[in-house]
């Protein structure tokens, strides 16, 4: 027997047996996703649902505020819900149906009776009203709209459009004082529970739209992003990928909307087979009573909800849970040293993926500050290999790739910042946006890396380091160019987070008048109790950024607003930029010849425009 001496192997290597672990569940997903695509009739999360009924019908599926759902439970209900939808509306396979429900276990069965049919489900945002519902209902071609009495007066406020169109709304509830919202809780309760035939949905295939779920807004008007059966495995896999066994039970407080709570923790846990823990939101206050109540031991995480909870007050039994992973992504990397040491030795996934993307990344080694790492799999150009993908060299000030007298892109250095495009094959697709055709078409990037090439452009600026880990450095347009140079916005709300009196910074760049370019600007929370300290956040903000990326104005706001799934929104704040005499917020100037910063005056505002105050 020769033992292989591997010292020499894991000193190069320090991540070989993670990265061969890794690689094993990718090369399984792999050959079952093959399998799923080659089965006939298709074989889809439905299926896969009804495999893990009939193999643990009275397994908990859903823990929701004090009540369990069995699988067997959640199967005879979405049956039910189904059969009055077919009484009702005569829905068809391929009928869109729009879902504007709150969390809660009715919407889990309410799109699986929809997806049992064959019917796509577009799920809307709850915190949406008035004409970005009615932009969101328009783009899905659904003719049927599903509500719950939390959200009737939003739905009321858009009922006379919804009435000319010819929409028919349904409220799951036992009455409504409202003529034009028809409820179905009775009819529901009254209809048969027996299984329905596959026959229903037997034209449903890998590419067929299984659902539409909305971008965040961020930029603008949400996009409906269209999610096909193949695009649900590859979601549903997640969970797989960073090692999640059918044992582990999840928690689930992020919008069920949004892909993060509905393909990685419903979906996911469908695939796994496994307890979902759901809350109708995320409560920092009552997050680890939950977790130890319910014996956790996946948690998920987006945006900024890993901060919240290591702001919550310190107590004593913060290590007393069985959470061992929490998977997710836009965690900062002090705030995950920071929840690391708060509440124990907890697996972080950090994830890099969007909803409508082709390309992704896990960061399967907890590394602090990466958000994936790259495989040999994704490194590899070919079609039969997921994800190919290329980082380009980018012009911040011109937002565009930039190429080559060929015409060509230019692939970024390893360390270097470029944009991120996923190429676009069979096995790694982009099927768009419903309903905008020029939407869609301003995701696809041509002629990248040789002629006639077609890639899907993620808008993000990430970077590869030589260990083959991941970056994220900004959104496009999220960076700006101030005095030539190229401005991160979250790297210099990493520094204002420094300051002792900044609770939260949301960085974003503001034109003047008679200057190229946007200048840095900042609207801010303040820890409670605290008022702004303008002598420590210059010194913050000086003894860390150079001159160029320091933020010349500070905002002081009550609150930051967010998207529902804890994403800063920036397009309003930039429009209404610095003028004190339009803003009744706190508005703060970087005097660098006082060396700090200074009420914003009318003044000072006045002297900035006519120049006598230089920037």
């Amino acid at each position: 027997i020769y033992l292989v001496d591997l010292d020499p192997v894991l000193e190069r290597c320090p991540y070989f047996f993670q990265d061969c672990a890794y690689m094993l569940r990718r090369f399984r997903l792999i050959i079952r996703m093959n399998k799923y695509r080659k089965s006939k009739p298709f074989y889809s999360i439905v299926d896969r649902f009804l495999d893990a009924a009939s193999r643990h019908p009275s397994k908990v599926f859903i823990h929701f505020e004090g009540r369990a759902y069995s699988y067997g439970e959640v199967d005879k209900q979405s049956n039910k819900v189904a059969r009055a939808l077919q009484a009702e509306v005569r829905l068809q396979e391929g009928d869109s149906v729009a879902l504007f429900l709150a969390n809660e276990p009715s919407f889990v069965w309410t799109w699986l009776g929809l997806a049992k049919l064959g019917c796509p489900a577009a799920l809307l945002n709850f915190n949406i009203r008035s004409k970005s519902l009615l932009h969101c209902f328009s783009c899905c071609g659904a003719k049927v709209l599903l509500t719950c009495p939390e959200l009737q007066d939003a739905v009321e406020e858009i009922l006379p459009t919804l009435k000319e169109q010819g929409i028919r709304v349904f409220i799951l509830s036992d009455s409504c004082s409202v003529p034009d919202i028809v409820p179905l809780s009775v009819k529901i309760s009254q209809a048969s529970d027996e299984p329905l035939s596959p026959a229903l949905r037997s034209n449903v295939n890998i590419r067929t739209t299984a659902l539409y779920i909305y971008t965040s807004g961020t930029t603008g008007l949400p996009k409906a992003a269209i999610i096909t059966h193949g695009r649900i495995w590859v979601a549903a896999f997640m969970l797989f990928s960073c090692g999640v066994n059918p044992e582990d039970i999840i928690y689930v407080n992020l919008p069920l909307y949004h892909s993060a709570g509905f393909l990685i923790g419903i979906i996911g846990a469908i695939d796994r087979g496994m307890t979902v823990i759901l809350r109708r939101k995320f409560s920092a206050s009552q997050f680890w009573d939950d977790c130890r109540k319910y014996n956790v031991t996946v948690m998920q995480y987006i945006g900024e909800t890993l901060r919240f909870l290591c702001n919550t007050p310190k107590k004593d039994n913060e290590k007393n849970h069985k959470v061992r992973m929490a998977i997710g992504n836009g965690v900062r990397s002090d705030v995950w040293s920071e929840f690391l040491n708060r509440f124990g030795d907890i697996k972080v996934r950090e994830l890099y993926a969007a909803t409508e993307g082709n390309i992704g990344f896990i960061n399967y080694t907890s590394k602090i500050g990466a958000v994936g790492r790259r495989n040999i799999l994704q490194q590899v150009q070919r079609k039969e290999f997921i994800s190919p993908h290329a980082l380009i060299k980018f012009d911040v000030q011109k937002e565009e790739p930039v190429r080559n007298s060929d015409g060509l892109c230019i692939k970024a250095a390893t360390g270097e910042t470029g944009l991120l495009v996923g190429k676009i094959t069979q096995t790694s697709p982009f099927t768009g946006y419903a309903g905008s055709k020029h939407q869609t078409e301003k995701k696809l990037l041509r002629d990248v890396l040789q002629k006639g090439d077609l890639y899907f452009n993620t808008g993000d600026l990430l970077r590869f380091d030589e260990e083959n880990f991941v970056y994220f450095e900004d959104r496009v347009g999220d960076t700006f160019r101030w005095k030539g140079e190229n401005v991160a916005t979250s790297e210099v709300a990493d520094i204002l987070s420094m300051a002792h009196c900044v609770l939260e910074a949301n960085v974003y760049g503001v034109k003047v008048e008679g200057h190229e370019g946007r200048i840095g600007m900042a609207a801010i929370t303040l820890k409670e109790g605290e008022d702004f300290d303008c002598s420590d956040t210059y010194k913050q903000v000086s003894n860390h950024l150079p001159a160029y990326a320091r933020p010349r104005f500070i905002r002081i706001q009550p609150c930051l607003e967010m998207t529902g799934t804890f994403k800063m929104k920036k397009v309003k704040l930039v429009e209404e930029g610095f003028n004190p005499a339009h803003i009744e917020d706190q508005l703060y100037f970087l005097d660098t010849d006082k060396r700090t910063y200074v009420p914003l005056t009318e003044e000072i505002y006045r002297a900035i425009s006519s120049r006598e105050i230089k920037l």
